[in-house]
């Protein structure tokens, strides 16, 4: 059913800093005023916190300042008090360990900064693949009114003709030169067009999966997730959305309103028919768990089953989310779900009407782009969940970037026994390995790396490629970046870190591979198995200190999410008492 707003007006919580006459309004409102704010925006209008992730060191988030003057405009012109507010930017490409070890601490952040400050509701501005995530988690501990708007995709890349995708081209070329298939003076000249305007990567890669998953939740307005970063539409939408959380805040649009069940599982089957990122699965596990829904793998693989892939893009495809956009964009994907049955059409949303009265007129403009169902890339595009003695709690698979002929093997284990071995044995054409292996490396989830790195996706030995071999088994319990591509088994939970049975694989051990009867198994029987077990210790102490041991001691598996054990629930919003 459309939202039904709530009576209005109604004391706002902002009004608990700004309203009255105590001493305790006149400092709140008389700091704020050396900004040159006049009087009356401090008159009971909504207050809207610009969350922004700005950042020149997270370089798929550093033009969303324009957007939040955009969004300003719309919070102005819809008699909202906009205050922009800077929060922890998260960069897939620059921080180390890895961004995924600090998704968390800025969920953290984000949760405090809105429940303690003046806040009515939030427009959260969002690109690089973490901060989509984070600030989603954070505002549904916290519950007060808030939408997303993200900072959209870079405009295509071409090389030489080819459209080049921003991190799929990256593996792929990187691959070449060591197949000697491309010069290494050619990889550089190849750069300057993965890049080449602002946004985030152009493929459907992380960023572009979880801005497609918060509209497909239902928390970005339509159209939101495909818009061109440098696309005056882009501004467009960053607008409207300033105009909509003003609304939502008198209506107390919340979102508890609309991040229910069928929200989540509309946008599992979404992500099975763009063919979504793994890492996807992660941040959808956490953010359920944020507003105490019992989301599981379970859930992930019984909904994809039936979900075929028809977005035609990079890097289960071939185009990129330009075209994605001028086909019609997630509206259309939405629609289609829609019509097979796979969508549930009443799901509410952050404008205040059903996800099916937003999508249900929509046209796509190129076939070829958005596939009809019998041309889908796979029809099971959904994430496979695998079980067995060698993943008891689960681990993932992408059967859109997957090679078919690789979904059912057995092969031999080669193991790497964390990322630092795997540099520096893989090159090695003394290594014993060939194409019928399985590459198993351990030690790299959420306790191992620290923070579970995107390092699933192993490149293959230069003596492998050169035969003309562009994919391998390979299994870990890290993330692979969703613009790889492979037949790559990830997040294997229990992780080894933490005893998982991946910890005591060994060389030349068999495994089984089984897809399309979700198995993975460690092919020695049950008392070696335990005997293995019993034998093992963990590879390193812990961290001592900081938040690096923090991480450590709290973060659960990834078949869970990989949050805090202390963040998962809504907190709510209640405003303290304070006196000066």
């Amino acid at each position: 059913m459309t939202f039904k707003p709530a009576k209005w007006p109604r004391k706002l919580r902002s009004q608990e800093w700004f309203g009255g006459m105590s001493k305790d309004a006149i400092y709140h409102r008389g700091w704020m005023k050396n900004q040159g704010f006049p009087a009356d925006l401090f008159d009971g209008r909504p207050v809207i916190g610009i969350l922004n992730t700005f950042s020149e060191l997270n370089p798929c988030n550093a033009h969303l300042n324009d957007l939040a003057q955009r969004v300003k405009h719309g919070i102005y012109e819809a008699g909202g008090f906009p205050v922009e507010v800077p929060v922890f930017s998260v960069s897939e490409s620059g921080f180390r360990p890895t961004a995924m070890m600090f998704r968390n601490l800025a969920a953290m952040a984000v949760e405090e900064t809105i429940r303690g400050q003046q806040m009515d509701g939030c427009v959260l501005l969002v690109g690089c693949d973490k901060t989509t995530p984070s600030l989603l988690m954070g505002a549904a501990s916290v519950d007060l009114p808030s939408i997303v708007v993200t900072g959209g995709p870079m405009l295509n890349g071409y090389y030489k003709g080819e459209r080049v995708g921003s991190g799929t081209h990256l593996w792929k070329f990187s691959e070449a030169v060591k197949a000697g298939e491309m010069t290494a003076e050619e990889f550089v000249e190849a750069e300057a067009s993965m890049s080449r305007s602002p946004g985030t990567c152009n493929t459907m890669g992380t960023a572009s999966t979880m801005a497609s998953m918060a509209e497909a939740l239902g928390m970005a307005l339509s159209g939101n997730a495909a818009i061109p970063a440098v696309d005056s539409r882009r501004r467009m939408m960053a607008q409207l959305t300033g105009r909509r959380i003003v609304q939502m805040v008198k209506d107390d649009l919340k979102p508890s309103d609309v991040l229910t069940r069928e929200a989540f599982e509309n946008a599992i089957r979404t992500n099975g028919a763009i063919g979504g990122s793994t890492n996807a699965v992660i941040h959808l596990l956490a953010l359920a768990g944020r507003v105490g829904l019992d989301l599981t793998l379970d859930d992930w693989d019984r909904l994809g089953r039936d979900v075929p892939t028809i977005v035609n893009l990079m890097p289960s495809g071939k185009y990129l989310m330009e075209e994605f956009f001028y086909a019609g964009g997630l509206p259309v994907v939405l629609k289609r779900l829609g019509e097979a049955g796979l969508l549930h059409k009443d799901a509410l949303t952050v404008s205040g009407e059903t996800m099916w009265e937003q999508v249900k007129d929509v046209t796509n403009h190129n076939p070829d782009v958005i596939l009809p169902a019998d041309k889908a890339l796979t029809q099971s595009g959904g994430v496979v969940v695998l079980r067995g003695n060698l993943a008891p709690n689960g681990a993932v698979l992408k059967p859109s970037a997957a090679t078919p002929d690789l979904m059912v093997h057995r092969g031999r284990a080669v193991v790497f026994e964390d990322i630092d071995d795997y540099k520096a044995r893989i090159d090695d054409d003394a290594l014993d390995i060939d194409e019928t292996c399985v590459m198993v490396m351990k030690n790299c989830g959420p306790k191992g790396y620290p923070g579970m790195a995107e390092v699933g996706n192993m490149g293959l030995p230069p003596k492998i490629l050169k035969k003309g071999i562009t994919d391998m088994v390979r299994i870990s319990d890290a993330r692979m970046s969703g613009t790889a591509f492979g037949t790559v088994v990830l997040h294997t939970a229990p992780e080894a870190a933490a005893g998982g049975p991946l910890a005591v694989v060994r060389t030349g051990d068999m495994i089984e591979l089984d897809v399309p009867n979700r198995r993975l198994h460690l092919d020695i029987s049950d008392e070696e198995l335990a005997a293995r077990m019993a034998a093992w210790t963990p590879p390193a102490p812990k961290p001592q200190g900081g938040y690096a041991q923090l991480f450590h001691d709290h973060v659960m598996g990834p078949d869970t999410g990989a949050d805090f054990d202390f963040l998962v629930g809504c907190r709510g919003n209640a405003v303290g008492r304070e006196s000066h």
